[in-house]
């Protein structure tokens, strides 16, 4: 068994028992382990092993890597089949520029139309990441990065924009899995620095910061 089977093998039991739609299930549990760079990048998902592992028939497989590929987490290409993307250095450049503008913009939005109760639920989401910085879980520490950054989302209040933002976040959050490791509170002292601008009103800097934040967490200068 290779190390992608290896790392699918504790949802083999549950997967085929279950009576949600088995290919959203699948997307689930495949996205997560990519996110959390269990599969590393580059590696084969071979859909008659995924299925065997899964308890699942091909076509739920075959259905949950095409959605991933269109996620721009999966690469199917002819007569190789699926693997996680592996990014260029040129892509990666490109993936972060485009990042970092959107999350200026959004926390721009935010600084401009934030009420008390917004506020309030990034304050509790912010204490909760910061608690849990250096946490070993760091699949919780990830979905709380990725809560902070969809409640900013909500109080900027651009639907259109948190959409586009969601899928960036997922190809940058494979990107930077292995970087957060490292940075463990500086991530959550730069959430701390863009809240305050957000709560200050302060537009120009949340959009700064945001920016800044992104280029910091894929070790790239601006």
């Amino acid at each position: 068994m290779d190390s992608a089977a290896a790392t699918l093998a504790p949802r083999a039991l549950t997967l085929g028992a279950t009576h949600s739609p088995l290919t959203q299930l699948v997307v689930e549990a495949l996205r997560t382990r990519i996110l959390a760079n269990d599969i590393a990048p580059g590696e084969r998902l071979v859909e008659g092993r995924l299925s065997e592992d899964f308890g699942v028939s091909r076509i739920p497989v075959r259905e949950a890597l095409r959605q991933l590929a269109a996620e721009g987490l999966v690469v199917i290409e002819p007569r190789k089949g699926a693997s996680v993307i592996r990014f260029t250095e040129q892509q990666v450049r490109e993936v972060v520029e485009v990042r970092a503008t959107l999350e200026g913009l959004n926390a721009k939005l935010a600084a401009k139309r934030h009420d008390a109760q917004q506020i309030a639920a990034l304050e509790r989401i912010l204490a909760e990441g910061t608690r849990l910085a250096d946490s070993d879980d760091q699949a919780l520490v990830g979905r709380l990065n990725a809560s902070f950054h969809e409640a900013l989302g909500s109080v900027a209040g651009n639907t259109l924009l948190q959409d586009m933002m969601r899928s960036l976040r997922d190809r940058t959050a494979l990107l930077f899995a292995p970087i957060n490791r490292q940075r463990g509170h500086a991530n959550w002292e730069e959430h701390a620095a863009i809240l305050r601008a957000v709560i200050d009103g302060d537009a120009e800097l949340a959009a700064l910061l945001a920016a800044r934040h992104v280029y910091n967490a894929a070790q790239l200068q601006p």
